[in-house]
């Protein structure tokens, strides 16, 4: 979708479909201001409508009306923000999500009613229009997204563009033009996201995954290795090794890099490790079938890392950023990996089997303990659609978070609200570590059922050493069955917006 910035007033867009994103305050009197002015060309209809269907600009409350040829689109959709002062206070906290959901309900309304073009006002928030605009392109952008390659009959075609009305002036502005161009590189890495979650498993392979990588490294200018199963044993992995067993598709080891050239080449990198295990079928502990219906989604935590990498090549940070995948089938067969297997990861600690289910925790592992010791970096962060447990504690929206005290997780719990993802910090409760204790092996990879997630979180800082860490587990919001604001039903790119604010703020 293309992306213009006019300091126009909104009526004067050229545009199928305007958007206005409103406070209650406006509606509480709709005779005056812009809302006023809309209505007095309707005939009071706009009134009347607000009226009839009980429109108080509440947060996500809409009205759609029809132009009836007095306005400059041939609709015209009211979006509420609740008020004002609440959100002068608390968007620039929880950055700017209301607008960016608002933004994200007006494109895929524009696409239902087959808008060419989406006009859409930004509300008069002064000093922070540039934190504004990023939120309504990218809500914007999200909201068209849609995933129908697998369609025979196409839905109606979504808004080919986007024409944002700024206060006079402020589309001239570098920090305006910026933070759209920001918001478009954001999208566009989430939708390339998406489209990975939402690929049947059939296609999105360890192998295709590790060719999309090398697809996007060569467009983004990014460095790729791919290591494939021998490569992967002759690095002793045996925790992935032993996951993949069970499959006829080859595992990969995906490694996309940035490096700065020059000295900054040196300097102590960030670590991302995104889980990718492409389905998940729980192995010999096999899953109830309505909970393998989803598992293709296993490897979002993959689609979210390599994804933020797109974004991260735009960025050019002065330091090294580097993402790591292991990818893999978690499936049951002839040679799958047992319960009461002793597994032995790449540093040497051996690991008995509990749960087959419990895979990608191993997977992960093996990958945090290979890149820490071979990277060094100076922070690591793994993403992962982990445990079922994690969306009991906090529900389908939130992702938990787990690590020690630092700057690390000060710094993820800082990008997550700046770039408006719900991330909450979860305890590493050190009495949950006791379930992981082996009478035969170093540990289990599985504890009890109460305390999964921090029991989980706990098994992977096993295998970071000394190194700051932070581990998301974004199985609740990973997918959403609902739609909302800029999500339909499906993949959602949890995660990408969060690496990327990390990243930008990131003082090494």
């Amino acid at each position: 979708m293309k992306v213009e910035l006019t300091g126009a007033p909104p009526l004067e867009l050229d545009c199928s479909l305007l958007a206005l994103p409103v406070f209650e305050e406006e509606l509480a009197d709709p005779k005056k201001g812009l809302l006023g002015e809309i209505d007095r060309r309707l005939g009071g209809h706009l009134s009347a409508a607000a009226s009839d269907e009980e429109f108080q600009g509440k947060p996500d409350q809409s009205l759609l009306l029809h132009g009836l040829g007095r306005l400059g689109a041939a609709r015209l959709m009211l979006l509420g923000l609740g008020p004002r002062e609440r959100a002068v206070q608390e968007f620039p906290r929880f950055g700017f999500e209301p607008l960016r959901l608002a933004a994200g309900k007006a494109a895929r309304a524009a696409q239902k009613v087959g808008a060419a073009r989406l006009g859409l006002g930004s509300p008069r928030l002064t000093g922070v229009w540039a934190t504004a605009t990023r939120a309504l392109v990218e809500g914007a952008l999200l909201g068209a997204y849609r995933f129908d390659r697998y369609k025979s009959e196409k839905k109606k075609a979504a808004p080919q563009a986007l024409v944002l009305s700024v206060a006079p002036g402020q589309e001239r502005s570098r920090e305006v033009r910026e933070a759209a161009e920001l918001a478009r590189a954001v999208a566009a890495a989430s939708a390339w996201a998406r489209d990975l979650v939402n690929e049947p498993p059939l296609a999105c392979t360890p192998s295709r995954l590790a060719q999309e990588a090398k697809d996007l490294a060569r467009e983004a200018g990014l460095a790729c290795e791919v290591r494939g199963p021998r490569e992967i044993a002759a690095l002793r992995m045996g925790m992935f090794l032993g996951v993949t067993r069970g499959s006829a598709e080859e595992p990969r080891l995906i490694r996309l890099s940035w490096v700065p050239k020059g000295p900054a080449a040196r300097k102590p990198p960030l670590l991302i490790v995104g889980k990718a295990i492409t389905f998940d079928s729980g192995g010999l502990s096999l899953k109830p079938t309505e909970s393998m219906v989803d598992m293709k989604t296993d490897m979002a935590g993959s689609a979210a890392a390599l994804g933020a990498m797109r974004v991260v090549a735009m960025l050019k940070p002065p330091f090294p950023v580097h993402a790591l995948v292991g990818a893999c089938e978690n499936m049951p067969g002839g040679r799958a990996y047992k319960p009461s297997d002793v597994l032995t990861a790449c540093n040497g600690k051996t690991v008995e089997i509990t749960n087959t289910d419990a895979e990608g925790r191993l997977v992960l592992g093996d990958v945090l303990a290979w890149g820490v010791s071979t990277l060094r970096p100076a922070a690591a962060i793994d993403l992962a659609t982990l445990t079922g447990s994690c969306v009991v504690a906090l529900g389908p929206t939130t992702a938990g978070a787990f690590g020690p005290d630092g700057k690390v997780m000060d710094g993820v719990l800082a990008a997550a609200r700046a770039a408006g993802e719900d991330v909450w910090r979860m305890p590493l409760t050190e009495t949950l570590k006791e379930q992981l204790k082996s009478e035969v092996a170093d540990l289990k990879n599985a504890g009890e059922r109460w305390g999964g997630a921090i029991s989980a979180a706990w098994f992977l800082k096993e295998f970071v050493g000394d190194t700051p860490w932070v581990h998301l587990d974004i199985a609740g919001p990973a997918s959403t069955s609902k739609e909302r604001g800029y999500l339909g039903k499906g993949a959602t790119g949890a995660g990408i917006r969060t690496l990327v604010e990390f990243v930008r703020a990131w003082q090494g």
